[in-house]
């Protein structure tokens, strides 16, 4: 197993293309990759409030199923930090607390803002967007990248999708390094 810890905050596992990838990528070992129930039942809350398509249980079942596929991704014990840490808004302090109780160096997350530098500086920690993440990995290991890209494209059923239709919603969800490092490989996904 990696060393290198980060955090998936609970923006970048609401959608589900990303979501998917992402937790795929921390299949591979080549980091390890962490979250709380706290990190959960909020991207969870916020898929039931804008999908009335989806049903709570199919979501507790995609927890699981997360939880099950990277071993010791559950952060737990970091709830007695919260209260000593300050950011803009009070509601992020859960991802930090448990960041810094993971000893993880990266939030994974589109909300940067939310997060700034000299709140996370004394802790050593960054945020990172998931596209920027992403492009990281693919650094590290291209082929494990454009393998996960492939396994995931293939377990697609509901619709299927062709690989350039994989790519474009993979580009729908801000993820243009991404794309581009698949376009490139395209014939392998």
């Amino acid at each position: 197993m990696a060393n290198f810890t980060v955090i998936y905050d609970a923006c970048v596992l609401y959608p589900a293309p990303l979501r998917d990838l992402l937790v795929r990528l921390a299949t591979t070992g080549l980091f390890r990759a962490r979250w709380t129930d706290d990190i959960h039942d909020e991207w969870v809350r916020n898929v039931l409030k804008n999908r009335n398509d989806i049903t709570p249980e199919q979501l507790q079942r995609t927890k699981a199923l997360m939880d099950e596929a990277v071993p010791d991704c559950l952060v737990t014990g970091y709830h007695p930090l919260i209260e000593g840490l300050t950011l803009p808004d009070p509601n992020d302090r859960h991802v930090l607390a448990a960041t810094i109780k993971a000893n993880a160096e990266v939030i994974v997350t589109f909300n940067h803002k939310d997060f700034p530098l000299e709140a996370l500086s004394e802790f050593e920690i960054f945020t990172q967007h998931p596209d920027d993440f992403i492009d990281y990995v693919y650094d590290l290991s291209p082929q494990t990248v454009i393998a996960v890209a492939r396994q995931q494209r293939i377990a697609l059923s509901n619709p299927e999708l062709s690989p350039q239709e994989f790519i474009n919603k993979l580009q729908a969800n801000q993820l243009t390094n991404t794309a581009s490092h698949l376009l490139d490989a395209i014939e392998l996904i």
